[in-house]
């Protein structure tokens, strides 16, 4: 099927809340490939309060009785979730596993404070001061919470996304680096279960991190033990991400080790016919030589003008070629303190942003496509649910992979997360809200948000 997303500047908002809600109340029928975007940003979405407290307690009871058919618990049988897609295209995203909160740590991570903000301020609207121009819709967060962590992937899932691209700062405990390697081992039993792929993102400034603190003599022994780690304990996984019969990962780079030689160094702990794939940013592929298999796109100041080099550039070629498709960029670096200036921005735009990307990349076929990003709310690139957008741009990208899914599903996960926070402790609420946790993922959704709507009236 050729899909063609379309953003129209002018389309009026009537019109559009009309194609959502004509989506929403046919969930199974067929999705147009026309996406389209527009100037102003849909409402909350509202779910059904219709009901009375004795249906919904009947609904617990039902559950109560039921208990043998339906397992429960966040994670039980790894059978994954089945999703349809009307869009064969592969989907990625690039996702930060870096921060922390300090109801869940203890603490406020450097990403959420940078220098100068402090997120035990509250404003009147109820919003933590963080060091991000935009706010998510939950709040401040930490990676490694379970109850982040099924939300987010959930999400991902209803969006027809599949798989995570992990930003990965290396094997070794300096700085914040080892807190971020074992928040990205700590997704791994989610998307097992629910069948999501992943891949690593290696930033190799890491590696002279490494020999400044002493722990190696060189930045290629120090990212040579860190390849090294993610062979033993990453690419045994079963959903490693493998394109071709191979593995595949990311180089953000690289900017430290640009010797080819020093590359041939590193990936000689692989034999030949184990050697991954290997993606450097656009233009660098040269300082890693052979080892470099293709290159990524990522947001450029030249918007799409970068893409029209890159596809010109790469398109024919056999190097693996992979879009970039981003809502904006709006970086916080500088007003945080952190003195990293960008004298350029990339204006959200209400969603023709994010649409204008995803046109570019499919026409181009791309081999597929990694979505900058879920979560970077310092560079402004988030795709996740904020203040400011809501579910838009989800919506948008539910209409460009062609899932069955509509709003309302992302508002249900949405709820979820919210009850597991409003009953945390009570471990007979919670046992209903795995079962919810269930039914999402065997794609039961009316039945999920019944029985949220029961767990929160009767608890």
């Amino acid at each position: 099927m050729n899909f063609r997303l379309q953003p129209k500047n002018g389309l009026p908002t009537l019109f559009f809340l009309t194609l959502i809600l004509i989506q929403a109340c046919q969930k199974d029928n067929d999705h147009t490939p026309e996406i389209h975007s527009e100037n102003s940003a849909l409402p909350s979405v509202v779910q059904d309060t219709t009901f009375t407290d004795a249906e919904l307690q009947a609904v617990l009871q039902e559950e109560d009785s039921i208990k043998v058919l339906i397992e429960t618990g966040r994670i039980v049988d790894i059978s994954g979730m089945v999703v349809e897609k009307e869009n064969p295209k592969k989907v990625y995203i690039h996702y930060m596993p870096w921060f922390q909160s300090k109801d869940y740590n203890g603490y406020w991570g450097q990403h959420w404070t940078m220098v100068n903000k402090n997120p035990e301020i509250i404003d009147i609207n109820g919003q933590r001061e963080i060091a991000s121009y935009y706010y998510p819709i939950i709040g401040p967060y930490a990676s490694d919470d379970p109850d982040l962590q099924e939300y987010h992937m959930l999400l991902m899932k209803l969006a027809g996304i599949d798989g995570v691209i992990f930003d990965w700062y290396g094997s070794k405990d300096v700085y914040d680096y080892q807190l971020i390697k074992q928040a990205t081992e700590s997704f791994m039993g989610r998307l097992d279960d629910l069948g999501l792929s992943f891949s690593i993102m290696y930033e190799d400034r890491v590696a002279q991190a490494s020999v400044d603190q002493g722990i190696h003599l060189s930045t290629t022994d120090a990212a040579q033990d860190d390849f090294n780690y993610i062979k033993i304990n990453y690419f045994i996984k079963d959903n490693f991400f493998t394109y071709d019969d191979r593995k595949l990962m990311f180089v953000f780079g690289p900017g430290t080790i640009t010797n080819a030689t020093e590359w041939d160094t590193i990936f000689s702990i692989f034999p030949e016919n184990e050697k991954p794939h290997f993606l450097t940013l656009w233009a660098a592929n040269q300082n890693v030589g052979a080892n470099a298999s293709g290159e990524f796109l990522w947001v450029a100041p030249d918007h799409l003008l970068a893409h029209e080099y890159y596809y010109n550039t790469y398109l024919n070629s056999n190097f693996v070629t992979v879009g970039s498709c981003y809502p904006g960029f709006n970086s916080f670096y500088e007003e945080g303190g952190w003195g990293l200036t960008h004298d350029w921005s990339i204006a959200h735009n209400n969603g023709n942003t994010f649409v204008e990307t995803l046109n570019y990349t499919h026409h181009q076929a791309a081999d597929f496509i990694q979505l900058a990003t879920w979560n970077d709310f310092g560079e402004g690139t988030m795709l996740e649910p904020t203040e400011e957008y809501g579910f838009f741009n989800l919506q948008i990208l539910q209409q460009y992979t062609g899932v069955t899914y509509t709003p309302e599903d992302l508002q249900t996960t949405l709820d979820l997360y919210r009850s597991r926070k409003l009953h945390a402790g009570n471990k007979k609420a919670q046992y209903y809200l795995d079962r919810s946790y269930q039914y999402i993922k065997k794609s039961k959704l009316k039945r999920a948000d019944l029985l949220l709507q029961a767990v929160n009236r009767h608890f």
